[in-house]
């Protein structure tokens, strides 16, 4: 990689009273409500491209870490923020462990090519497959136990559904530590392509030992997010929390939260226990559509997507959403109603993968995303005014946070305001209004640079970096709200904003009153309240 250059960026900086220092993504144009996620690859990796996937309206960017060194993705970090901060935008980045995927062991180029009939035994110690004698396929595997956890008449299916084989009873290969297989949808078998066992109780432990180290890396650059792989049940998550408390980050204003990657039936089934334990959710259709009947995985997307809206956890739709346009200029039919249909679902962030990673065009893919998304949003906003319900399983500070969204819902459907700002220090308030669904665009104020970036994944929140006014009060504030929202171009003299915040600015869960601000009239929002 060459050293990060210097960029000229647009001018991005806000106008505003000295004591307060704003950063601010697009600030002249409304950015989409749904965030977009984009994986980094080669094709992305660039100082310059990343700031063209930035300006085309990224919020999160993806760390892979079942590709490439930890020196490459630190090398990727150094540049994404570097770029960030010179465009003064608020883009979070979101590392993706790998899990225990099962993958066939190393095959001698170009490959063994499977016919449909034939016999396959998956054996322990095999240093490269084989073709024996009597026509049968000896492979070996990264996940030995499997031979042991796959009973008769349970599938084995390769190369992400592509090739497809049945166990079948052999009890003198279970007795030589070997699983039979046998082949009904042939093909070409290379080199660490992944397995999958639908239906197999696999006992694999929810993290690797590299996915350990990746979670320590992460916890020592300041990981925004991170992702867990084939979760099965809460004590998955359970477990990523445990090591990241090991590690320093697992509480407070230093934590770093866990996206729950749906990828497994068994997940599905538990999917409320999850919704609960983890901080966001994915709807990872890769390996979920090939783990299910494909019938099923729309009904599964549905009911992840409504668990995440019940608990109010933000939840991310990945894989295949534009995937013909790794090559294309533009994305088939099929593509552009997926994308819509998942917003229209509730998606709070829709995933960009091969892509932004190896793709053509990574910034066009994703300007055509954002384009989608906001034609999907205006029509929802245009037809649905649904009043929000308070998410389950709060506690008592959480709840009179939700308690105090709601209301402002309410109140910015009432007066017609065109945009709504809050103070929200760690987040908080911010994932509430951001769960309530406001028909107008929500600005959230925080001093803690941590907490800005992560609140960019939250739908309908651009995040403002930005220390409290030196005086400490709401009206100065007030005052700094307006000016900011007239430069941006979002309001004109007389449009009503609302106001959400408590004293002392700058604190956690303090967030206690609400106010309405009238562009231009001195005497409205917070103004009055401490003068």
């Amino acid at each position: 990689m060459n050293p990060v250059s210097t960029i000229t960026p647009p001018s991005l900086t806000v106008s505003g009273a000295t004591s307060m220092s704003l950063t601010c993504p697009f600030p002249r144009e409304m950015p989409s409500r749904t965030k977009l996620v984009a994986t980094l690859g080669p094709a992305s990796e660039s100082d310059e491209m990343l700031a063209k996937l930035i300006l085309a309206g990224v919020s999160v960017f993806r760390f892979n870490f079942s590709h490439g060194s930890l020196e490459e993705h630190a090398e990727r970090l150094e540049r994404v923020r570097a770029v960030a901060k010179q465009l003064q935008a608020n883009v979070a980045v979101m590392g993706d462990l790998q899990g225990p995927k099962i993958r066939v062991g190393k095959v001698p180029p170009p490959g063994i090519t499977l016919r449909t009939g034939q016999d396959v035994s998956i054996r322990r110690a095999v240093p490269e497959a084989f073709v024996a004698d009597d026509g049968t396929a000896v492979f070996g595997t990264t996940y030995e136990q499997m031979i042991h956890e796959v009973r008769a008449g349970q599938r084995v299916l390769v190369n992400d559904g592509a090739i497809r084989m049945l166990a079948i009873e052999d009890a003198e290969a279970m007795a030589r530590g070997e699983l039979r297989c046998r082949v009904t949808v042939g093909g070409l078998v290379t080199s660490s392509k992944g397995i999958n066992l639908p239906e197999s109780d696999v006992r694999a432990p929810s993290l690797t030992e590299r996915d350990e180290v990746c979670v320590r890396f992460a916890a020592e650059h300041g990981f925004d997010y991170l992702a867990i792989s084939f979760v099965r049940t809460a004590d998955d998550v359970r477990v990523l929390k445990r090591l990241l408390e090991d590690c320093g980050k697992g509480k407070g204003e230093d934590r770093i939260p866990v996206i729950a990657k749906i990828e497994k039936p068994q997940a599905v089934a538990n999917i409320d226990e999850i919704a609960k334990t983890a901080h966001a959710l994915m709807v990872a259709r890769g390996d979920l559509g090939v783990e299910m009947d494909i019938a099923h995985t729309p009904i599964a997307q549905r009911l992840i997507l409504e668990a995440a809206k019940r608990y109010g956890k933000p939840a991310i739709v990945a894989t295949q959403m534009l995937e013909s346009m790794i090559k294309s200029v533009m994305p088939t039919r099929a593509e552009a109603s997926d994308v819509a249909t998942a917003i229209f679902a509730g998606a709070s962030a829709v995933m960009l993968s091969g892509e932004t990673a190896v793709g053509r065009h990574p910034a066009l893919v994703v300007e055509t995303m954002r384009r989608i998304a906001l034609e999907a949003e205006a029509f929802t906003i245009e037809r649905d005014s649904v009043e929000p319900s308070l998410p389950a399983a709060l506690d008592a500070p959480s709840r009179r946070q939700a308690a105090l969204a709601h209301g402002a819902w309410h109140l910015a459907r009432d007066l017609g305001v065109k945009a709504v700002a809050c103070w929200s220090q760690t987040g908080g308030m911010a994932r509430n209004l951001s769960r309530s669904s406001m028909a107008a665009p929500v600005l959230a104020y925080s001093s803690d640079f941590r907490w800005t970036r992560r609140m960019a994944l939250l739908s309908n929140i651009t995040p403002i970096l930005a220390e409290p006014p030196s005086t400490g009060y709401l009206a100065d504030w007030t005052d700094q709200v307006e000016a900011d929202l007239m430069d941006f171009g979002w309001v004109d003299p007389g449009d009503h904003v609302l106001l959400i915040a408590g004293k002392p600015l700058g604190a956690p869960q303090t967030t206690s009153a609400i106010a309405v601000l009238e562009v231009g009239n001195r005497a409205t929002g917070f103004r009055a309240h401490d003068r």
